[in-house]
């Protein structure tokens, strides 16, 4: 089975609280959109799993975010790995704070559950899921979505109007650990207007809700290129810029794709990693099976 596993973006990140366990408690509102990993998921008879990926900076080991996925598979159903050949094609940017990991592995999760013929229903492959990674629950659903405390509790929102998403991504690494750490230690953060938020996606009013596009490690985790690329998208006229999930990837909302894609044009005379996406309904799409 080959699939199409889409990235998303945070409208909304705020984080509650931390919790016992050391984790986190979120409200995010999560959107996933047009930047797409391939991959591909065959039964071997080797007994093994074995990765292969596009990019080389991506481990092929155990480590990988897909290996884990059909492990933890393997682990919730019981059913005997006969064995997996996996083939990821990177097209979403690693490291980025658009759960680009988290796609690949919902997208083998999906995958299994298909080609083993394990009929698990769509909350027993999200619990699957989160014991993966905090976003494959909602990398299994895609859409408009809250996720609340680690990211498995989701709930449906009514989809954003049409428009025009740039993902821009500067050449500098954010670490989801330290990130977090360094919100532990911060004084005085101001937290976003969630209710505000979740009512005006509840009434469909895109308009306001764009308006209210707020991450909270904004205020404490420093992306040096990230004023410059807000300052680029305002200046092409955008409803909203933010950094998503830990960063560093900026994005811009426009509302025609002139304004976007002049924005994009823009934006890659100094950068490299610039993408012009649209919001999807699905974050996981079936290319052949």
């Amino acid at each position: 089975m080959k699939i199409k596993a889409a990235a998303k973006i945070n409208l909304l990140l705020d984080i509650l609280k931390k919790l016992d366990n050391g984790y986190h408690s979120l409200f995010m509102i999560m959107q996933s959109v047009s930047c797409f990993d391939e991959v591909e998921v065959n039964l071997t008879d080797s007994g093994k799993i074995v990765i292969d990926c596009s990019n080389a900076a991506l481990a092929n080991d155990e480590t990988n975010i897909a290996y884990k996925a059909a492990k933890a598979f393997f682990d919730y159903t019981k059913l005997e790995n006969r064995g997996l050949e996996i083939k990821i094609q990177k097209n979403i940017p690693m490291a980025a704070g658009l759960a680009g990991g988290s796609a690949d592995g919902a997208a083998v999760i999906f995958a299994l559950n298909r080609l083993y013929e394990a009929k698990l229903s769509d909350n027993e492959l999200r619990k699957i899921g989160v014991k993966v990674g905090a976003d494959v629950p909602f990398s299994l659903m895609g859409g408009t979505a809250l996720a609340l405390n680690i990211g498995e509790i989701l709930a449906p929102l009514p989809e954003i109007e049409d428009c025009f998403i740039v993902l821009a991504k500067p050449d500098e690494a954010v670490a989801t650990g330290g990130a977090y750490a360094s919100f532990d230690k911060a004084h005085n953060i101001r937290h976003p207007d969630n209710a505000s938020m979740l009512e005006a996606l509840a009434n469909g009013d895109s308009e306001r809700a764009f308006a209210l596009v707020e991450n909270v490690f904004e205020q404490v985790i420093d992306v040096h290129a990230r004023p410059y690329i807000k300052d680029i998208m305002r200046k092409f006229g955008c409803k909203a810029a933010c950094m998503s999930g830990s960063g560093p990837t900026v994005f811009g909302v426009f509302d025609t794709e002139k304004k976007a894609n002049d924005c994009a044009e823009e934006l890659r005379k100094t950068m490299k990693e610039v993408f012009v996406t649209t919001p999807t309904e699905k974050a996981i799409e079936i290319i052949e099976e």
